[in-house]
């Protein structure tokens, strides 16, 4: 097989290298070409003299290249090809290819790791100090790569034995000694393990973490700063502590009574109004919130009150309550918009009571309730009798037992005066925690700070 000058002249540039004669210092002189870091190559004693010929070719070829005439050879100097050759030939540029390719990765990769190698022995030359180790804890090196050095002294100082107990109670809105306990209690669910490149976040630290921000409602932002932590750590830790206290603390502080316990709560509504069988007084509170992105006009709360007086964006806290005002029943997270009997009856306290599962017990509520089997609301109607109005005054009685319950909840978690700052899905954990933390301050027979009850008020 023959080629005529224009065909040969049509052939791709690689072709006509290919039949170029090739020697082993052009081969050479390519390897150097490829080449990106010219310190990584070991070169022949003769590399001199190689790269001078080297320039000298590439001059020739790139002025044949710009010359106005293509490229031709005469017909005596075209070799014969047979379609077996020319394929084999094509292989052999192809192979040749993909090793120059394999060698530019090769030597990226030897560069890359090379730089990292030297980032890490910068950074470990730049380190601090190194802190001794702790019994059970990681590795005693504090790397600036992974943790910003924060001051923890605000915390170090309330969580020291003779630190003052009212200080504590002030700040904390409970005594160290209930402190303690919730801390025992939620140990074995929020405790983490340390690991190699960090000491985990201890127990007392998460559990403060959680009730001051329920306690203070203050921004993440400084809740940050005060606590030694990141924003992004306090909110996480915020949703795990109140997870775990809704998994370990509410079965036991917030449920409704046993028959023993029915019993002891009728006899003290007894003795404080003379209506027998009340078992519990009921409320419904409204929590801001802000506004939500889907349904926005269903939590829209057009009700006016002494805290809100314009509409707002809320959800509403359904809370049945003992005497004591330890909470035995909640319903949380119903839009604000619906009215109070509105979210009785989308509430699990409703169809327990219309089953029956309330059977001489009393919920005493106010006249925006319907009279009910288990519902005891007081009178409505005009031209009361002496017995009547004197009948609706203990009712009154029984109502207010609900309502100081729901002001000392707000009073220890300010929290809730305040829109909640988290996203709408986590709004009914908060507060369910809430809930638990002030029944175990109920329970535990624990003062109200003043200035709680009046800002709360």
């Amino acid at each position: 097989m023959r080629w005529n000058q224009t065909e040969w002249g049509n052939r791709p540039d690689h072709l006509m290298r290919i039949f170029s004669p090739i020697n082993n210092d052009e081969d050479v002189m390519t390897q150097f070409q490829l080449a990106e870091d010219r310190d990584l190559l070991q070169l022949p004693s003769n590399c001199g003299s190689l790269l001078s010929d080297f320039k000298e070719e590439k001059i020739n070829k790139s002025n044949l290249k710009q010359s106005a005439t293509p490229w031709r050879t005469s017909e005596e100097n075209v070799e014969e090809v047979d379609d077996g050759q020319l394929q084999n030939l094509y292989s052999e540029f192809e192979v040749d290819e993909s090793d120059n390719s394999r060698k530019k990765r090769a030597r990226k990769s030897t560069l890359a790791v090379a730089a990292a190698a030297e980032t890490a022995a910068t950074v470990a030359a730049d380190s601090d100090h190194v802190s001794p180790s702790k019994p059970g804890s990681g590795s005693g090196k504090h790397r600036r790569l992974w943790v910003k050095d924060r001051s923890k002294g605000w915390w170090e100082e309330r969580n020291r034995p003779d630190f003052p107990d009212e200080e504590f109670k002030r700040d904390f809105r409970m005594t160290r000694a209930t402190f303690d306990m919730i801390c025992e209690e939620l140990e074995p669910a929020v405790m983490k393990k340390n690991t190699m490149l960090r000491d985990a976040i201890p127990v007392r630290l998460r559990v403060a973490v959680c009730i001051w921000r329920l306690g203070t409602g203050e921004q993440l932002r400084l809740v940050s700063k005060r606590f030694g932590l990141g924003i992004s750590t306090c909110h996480k830790l915020v949703l795990e502590v109140c997870t775990a206290i809704r998994g370990v603390l509410m079965p036991k502080f917030l449920k409704w009574p046993d028959e023993n316990n029915m019993k002891r709560i009728k006899q003290e509504f007894e003795c404080m109004t003379g209506i027998p069988n009340v078992g519990g007084s009921m409320y419904t509170t409204h929590i801001p919130i802000i506004a939500p992105k889907v349904g926005e006009e269903t939590y829209l709360n057009q009700k006016r009150s002494e805290r809100m007086r314009k509409a707002c964006y809320s959800i509403t806290l359904q809370g049945v309550v003992d005497q004591r005002g330890v909470f035995a029943d909640v319903c949380i997270g119903w839009p604000g918009s619906m009215s109070d009997d509105q979210v009785l009856e989308k509430s699990a306290l409703y169809y327990k009571g219309m089953r029956g599962l309330f059977k001489d017990v009393w919920v005493v509520r106010s006249e925006r309730y319907h009279l009910m089997d288990w519902v005891l609301v007081p009178y409505t109607h005009h031209n009361l009798t002496l017995a009547q109005h004197g009948f609706n005054e203990k009712i009154g009685e029984i109502e207010k037992v609900a309502k100081d319950a729901f002001t000392r909840l707000k009073g220890r978690r300010s929290c809730l005066q305040k829109r909640a700052e988290i996203n709408l899905q986590d709004v009914t954990l908060v507060l369910g925690a809430c809930c638990v933390l002030h029944n175990i301050c109920e329970m535990r027979n624990e003062d109200m700070d003043p200035y709680a009850w009046i800002s709360a008020f």
